[in-house]
């Protein structure tokens, strides 16, 4: 088909707003943990986006997306030309402009490894997971279901449209990996297993990441439709209301259980909805895309305290919950909501058998080879930082620098 200018203009634009979502990524994992480690979950995130984008266009891309098997290649003329990649197959779009947008997915499954792991792995662990995770992890996956892969060959296709399972559980399997690892931060867990909180040193700077991601998502939902058709507005819309759905259940049930609304779970309830929508957003009506979020936004609140109560697990930012439990839930909710094959909603139940295979294979994969990954590492280098420096905090010992130094300064001072 003939590259269209509108579909490419519309696509690059939807690939600006992905970039913008590492900006995000970057200030809610920020807010979300102590002042002492800010320039360490700066740098991680910064480094992410740039890592993907040149892992990706070194051989991630070819893995995922090549028709004919192809790892490293002339990429310039696969990229220039779409020579042997299956999805060009009707689309509009220059080859160049559909890596560029799915670049930015692939460093987004590594961000959300970063928030779990945050405030002890190590700079260089990190890195290295990073360019396995990217390059080999995520490529497969995504060459299963948006490749031409197997998953997208099941009699009746695994369906996520924008990236629950692809994007979101990938990152959320590979991070349970390294939180098991890795182990909990020091004086998270008391003796006999009760957590202890460690509040976020800035819940300004988290609300403004939470809401940046969701500005993004408008680009990661609609810009999925890869051309500029009517239907990007359907996806606008039910991307839209899962998200307010999401942060409305969170914020009731923290009001309900504590007594007070919760600003942090508030935000990561329209997180949970905006993940949970994200399998399904162009195939269900703006009425189960808002009882999505409402699920969402429920599980989100109970996920937390299970990962950290009963498995006692510690992720700083609720990655696990968001990306991981609402994930599996929101490409379930395909199989349960779907306009044209859902079980709830047309009483057919091929769609959700598909996409319980493809929840229950990607976690399978992701999971063994991420723990594996992480454990390799730990023996060859170490992947936690010692604990002086755990308590000094990653600014210091990893990149020589405060990101307060006015105000540590005032409070020294003030002693």
């Amino acid at each position: 088909m003939p590259i269209n200018l509108l579909d490419t203009m519309f696509v690059l634009f939807s690939a600006y707003l992905v970039f913008i979502m590492h900006l995000g990524f970057a200030t809610v994992e920020a807010g979300f943990t102590r002042a002492k480690n800010t320039a360490s979950i700066i740098m991680k995130n910064m480094f992410t986006v740039a890592l993907g984008t040149m892992i990706f266009f070194i051989f991630g891309f070819t893995l995922a997306f090549s028709g004919n098997g192809a790892w490293i290649g002339n990429l310039d003329h696969l990229f220039i030309e779409g020579v042997g990649l299956a999805p060009w197959a009707g689309l509009t779009i220059p080859g160049l402009a559909f890596f560029f947008f799915q670049a930015m997915f692939a460093a987004t499954a590594a961000t959300i490894v970063s928030g779990a792991v945050a405030e002890r792995i190590k700079f260089n662990a990190y890195a290295l997971y990073s360019i396995l995770l990217i390059g080999v992890i995520y490529a497969t996956v995504a060459h299963w279901v948006w490749g031409g892969g197997w998953l997208s060959n099941l009699d009746t296709p695994f369906v996520d449209f924008a990236g629950s399972t692809v994007v979101h559980s990938v990152g959320a399997w590979s991070a349970l990996a390294g939180v098991i690892v890795l182990g909990p931060r020091i004086g998270k867990f008391q003796k006999d297993g009760t957590p202890n909180a460690i509040p976020g040193h800035n819940i300004a700077l988290a609300a403004i990441g939470g809401l940046l991601l969701w500005f993004g998502w408008f680009g990661f939902n609609p810009g999925s439709e890869l051309a500029a058709d009517l239907q990007i507005a359907h996806i606008a819309v039910t991307t839209n209301l899962a998200g307010a759905a999401g942060a409305i259940t969170a914020m009731l049930i923290s009001w309900v259980r504590l007594r007070k609304p919760d600003v942090g779970m508030t935000i990561n309830g329209f997180l949970a909805g905006l993940v949970g929508v994200t399998a399904a957003t162009a195939v269900v009506t703006p009425f189960w895309a808002s009882i999505i979020g409402v699920i969402s936004g429920l599980i989100v609140v109970y996920a937390v305290d299970f990962f950290e109560s009963t498995l006692k697990l510690d992720d700083p930012v609720g990655a696990l919950s968001v990306h991981g439990a609402c994930g599996v839930f929101g490409t379930l909710s395909v199989g349960l909501f779907s306009a044209e094959n859902g079980l709830i909603t047309t009483g057919s139940i091929s769609q959700l058998i598909s996409q319980v295979i493809g929840v229950g294979t990607v976690f399978l994969f992701v999971f063994p080879t991420a723990f594996a990954a992480f454990k390799i590492l730990d023996r060859v280098i170490g992947i936690r930082v010692p604990v002086e420096d755990e308590l000094k905090g990653l600014d210091i010992t990893e990149f020589g620098l405060s990101a307060y130094p006015d105000f540590i300064l005032a409070n020294v001072e003030g002693e």
